[in-house]
């Protein structure tokens, strides 16, 4: 949106990109932006402190250490296993025994027959793997001084820089895209002074290496590359298929580059560049074909003849496009200038609100850096993962976190990283229309809680999980927001099938509760909490080989009745644009008039479950049933009212703590309840208590991306929201903010704007129309709208401003002088 110009954060403050020693130099003299620049004046310590970079597909952890640096690299579809299925064969014929027994509250004997029938097999799923360690050992470099480091999300570089024996070193890391490499240049300020040996290691599965699978070879090629090969463990009884090969280049100026068995050794060079680039013989997720040396050859064959600086020229053109689409401007105190690490530690109790921009822009950076087309979807780690035995995986999650993963996708102006979520759940499809005949004896497709990068789409973990059949609904209704943000009609008629396909799958599965009205899912889940349901409690479960409090199943839970009434909604919408399935979609809104309805408990919160059950673990850290508040549309402080007072019982009754993902999303609910002072203080207390130093989130202790990217969906709902039909132009404004301005940001009905806003108020918006809809405003002040220079012609109802728009055109919005 190049018409809308307001004062840019960067230029604002000062701050370009260009100068080899510009940033160390804007951090001493406090000349750059604090919204878009972490830096700390210490090396990593550890993983959890590195400093991402990322293409989609290649990602690197760099540390920044002085004697010895070490780059963790991943490539995004170097998984265990290989192709494979879980689906079970008839596993329907027992579904309406469980049913009978859900019904009759004979809970913990449906756990058991589900377990036996209807589980896929194998009942866990495959894992994300680390690929390499890229160690670089210097020579002489013990002591040193004026150390700094720094992620500039304006470039998409990290760095570091520092002294040692007089002579002032730096380093810089960019991931790009179009070269498919990982760069890594060293300087100094004096010739001859760059020494050191880098080596390219291999991880293995060292806790598993008494049965392990995997293994790899270091070794060089001429004297100035090292290749990495290997394959991937063998995992569940799957056999491991992917191979691998990873490079790394050498460009020294001056001095010598020899090997030294599977090390470079660098001597006494002025300059020195290296290129990394791995791939896999991964092509798709039954397709596992291809050759990996052929792709590392096309690459490095692709920068033959390139310097650094042509790369990074490439990089920036395609990188700074897309960042710089939104800026977020907050107000700026003396805290905002500290080293990230200690602006976070402070943050609670010295103001600092340009922090939570810098959060914004973080969030957005690590989507650009994780999500782009042609790449996998961003896991539960994004692509940043060490551990050969992650945390849950780093798989995909889809009770909450892999759709916060993608939450900031169309707000925060980034659509286009979106295109992998869509491919995998059009792959889902696949598996998951083979579930739905053979687990439920239905039509469409189904997926549940977990799958990962063979799209396997059956029940998985044990009963206590695999019971949420709403986990591809969920992702369909994801899939309709892209539809509402873009409003491109030909995008639609490409979902429609998978739309469709869901909604089949849930009209065939829905059955009559005993009370003759609703229709509701059996059996069901309200994800991993255990209700205070009649007989339910300390059980031994065979899937599992634990003790669980009890079991999660139930019918209709109250998420599923949410998503479905918004995917059912939606897809009778989608049916009248596209003008198809006429029938089908009134017999769908029908069934959709059946769901059961948000209920009130006796203790005034919103019920979790069909039924008044209370639940068996206090402060539990989902809130599965505030899905329709956010992100869903069910329940609305203006469309639903009665519910409101509910919903906030249930979030107080929950607390403000928990998982750094489940604090993001608190932060949202909150910001569509129009409270930004409750929002602002759960983030803080995310910040102090679930954020690692560069603001990756926490899940307890594991790294996770969803709370990061949550918190970015969170803070532009605080600024602005347009789920109802109208843009609510700051509608859960913190006391905090009082002035400050977002450009760029996108909202629904494909509209972007610029809003500024002073003493807590809007002063101007600029509102651009991408497609020419009707735009409907809520401004919360006296407003006038222009538009090619002249007044535009409006409709006021209650609060809500009314215009048609063009499409190309840019709007002004002003508040009207007093």
């Amino acid at each position: 949106m190049k018409l809308l110009l307001f004062v840019c954060c960067s230029i604002f403050f000062g701050y370009c990109y260009g100068q080899s020693d510009s940033i160390s130099l804007n951090i001493d003299n406090k000349k750059y932006n604090p919204a878009t620049l972490l830096w700390y004046n210490k090396p990593a310590a550890k993983w959890e402190e590195a400093l991402p970079v990322g293409n989609g597909r290649l990602g690197g952890m760099v540390f920044g250490k002085v004697s010895e640096e070490r780059i963790q690299l991943n490539e995004d579809t170097y998984w265990t296993g290989g192709p494979y299925s879980t689906v079970k064969k008839e596993g329907y014929k027992s579904l309406p025994e469980i049913q009978k027994l859900v019904f009759e509250g004979k809970s913990l004997q449906a756990h058991t027959l589900f377990g036996r029938t209807m589980m896929g097999y194998p009942v866990e799923q495959q894992k994300y793997q680390s690929l390499a360690d890229l160690y670089l050992s210097f020579s002489n470099q013990g002591n040193f001084t004026d150390y700094k480091r720094w992620l500039d999300l304006e470039t998409g570089i990290t760095g570091c820089e520092y002294k040692c024996n007089g002579i002032r070193y730096q380093r810089e890391v960019f991931s790009s895209v179009p070269d498919q490499v990982i760069a890594i240049r060293i300087t100094a300020d004096r010739v001859s002074s760059i020494s050191f040996a880098v080596q390219l290691r291999g991880v293995r599965n060292q806790a598993h290496s008494n049965y392990g699978t995997d293994y790899f070879q270091m070794g060089t090629i001429g004297d100035d590359q090292l290749v990495l090969t290997g394959k991937s463990a063998d995992y569940l009884g799957i056999e491991g298929k992917l191979r691998y090969e990873a490079r790394l280049k050498v460009v020294a100026a001056g001095g010598k580059v020899y090997r030294d068995d599977a090390k470079l050794i660098v001597e006494a060079a002025d300059e020195v560049t290296l290129y990394f680039t791995a791939a896999t013989n991964f092509i798709n997720y039954k397709n596992v074909s291809g050759d990996q040396h052929v792709l590392v050859e096309k690459y490095l064959k692709a920068i033959e003849g390139r310097n650094f600086n042509s790369l990074l020229q490439a990089h920036l053109k395609d990188y700074q496009p897309y960042f710089k689409r939104v800026s977020l401007r907050l107000p700026v105190t003396d805290n905002s200038f500290l080293p990230t690490d200690e602006r976070i530690k402070t943050n609670i109790d010295h103001s600092d609100p340009a922090l939570a921009a810098l959060a914004y822009q973080f969030g957005r950076y690590i989507l650009l850096s994780s999500s782009r087309p042609g790449t996998q979807a961003a896991n539960l780690q994004g692509i940043w993962n060490e551990n050969m035995n992650p945390a849950w995986d780093s798989k995909y999650t889809t009770n909450i976190n892999l759709e916060m993963n993608y939450w900031p996708a169309e707000t925060a102006n980034l659509s286009e990283t979106f295109q992998p979520f869509v491919q995998l759940v059009k792959d889902l499809t696949d598996q998951g229309s083979q579930v739905a005949k053979e687990h439920y004896g239905c039509n469409g497709w189904v997926f549940h809680q977990n799958t990962d990068i063979w799209k396997v789409a059956a029940p998985m973990d044990g009963p206590t999980w695999g019971t949420f059949t709403v986990g591809g609904a969920w992702l369909c209704n994801e899939l309709w927001e892209h539809y509402l943000f873009t409003l491109d009609k030909k995008y639609l008629q490409e979902i429609y099938p998978v739309l469709k396909g869901s909604v089949q799958f849930f009209m065939d599965f829905l059955v009559q509760h005993p009370n003759g009205k609703w229709l509701v899912t059996n059996p069901s889940t309200s994800p991993e909490n255990f209700p205070a349901s009649p007989g339910n409690g300390p059980y031994f479960d065979e899937v599992t080989g634990s003790i669980l409090p009890g079991t999660t199943i139930c019918a209709g839970s109250s998420i599923d009745m949410q998503i479905l009434t918004d995917l059912f909604g939606y897809y009778a919408e989608a049916s009248g644009i596209l003008e198809i399935d006429k029938e089908f979609a009134s017999k769908v809104t029908a069934a959709r008039s059946r769901l059961v309805p948000p209920q009130i408990g006796k203790d005034g919160s919103l019920q979790e479950w069909t039924e008044d059950w209370e639940q068996l673990e206090k402060n539990h850290r989902h809130s599965s049933h505030m899905y329709g508040l956010y992100p869903g549309n069910v329940l609305s402080m203006r469309r639903t009212p009665e519910f409101i007072n509910a919903c906030k019982a249930v979030l107080n009754n929950r607390g403000d703590g928990a998982a750094g993902w489940s604090r993001a999303w608190k932060v949202a609910l909150w910001a569509r309840l129009y409270d930004g002072n409750r929002a602002n203080k759960i983030f803080k207390g995310y910040l102090k208590e679930q954020c690692y130093p560069q603001l990756f989130a926490m899940c307890g202790t594991p790294m996770q991306v969803d709370g990061t990217f949550g918190i970015t969906a969170g803070i532009t709902e605080m600024l602005i929201q347009s789920h109802e039909g109208v843009i609510d132009l700051l509608p859960a404004l913190p006391d905090e903010w009082r002035e400050g301005e977002i450009n760029g940001v996108h909202a629904r009905g494909a509209f972007e704007l610029n809003i500024k806003w002073k003493e807590g108020k809007l002063e101007v918006a600029q509102l651009f129309s991408k497609q020419g809809a009707v735009c409907r405003i809520r401004a919360h002040v006296p407003v006038f709208i222009t538009g090619r220079g002249k007044r535009i012609k409006t409709k006021m109802k209650e609060d809500v401003i009314e215009f048609p728009t063009e499409k190309g055109i840019v709007y002004t919005i002003e508040a009207k002088k007093k």
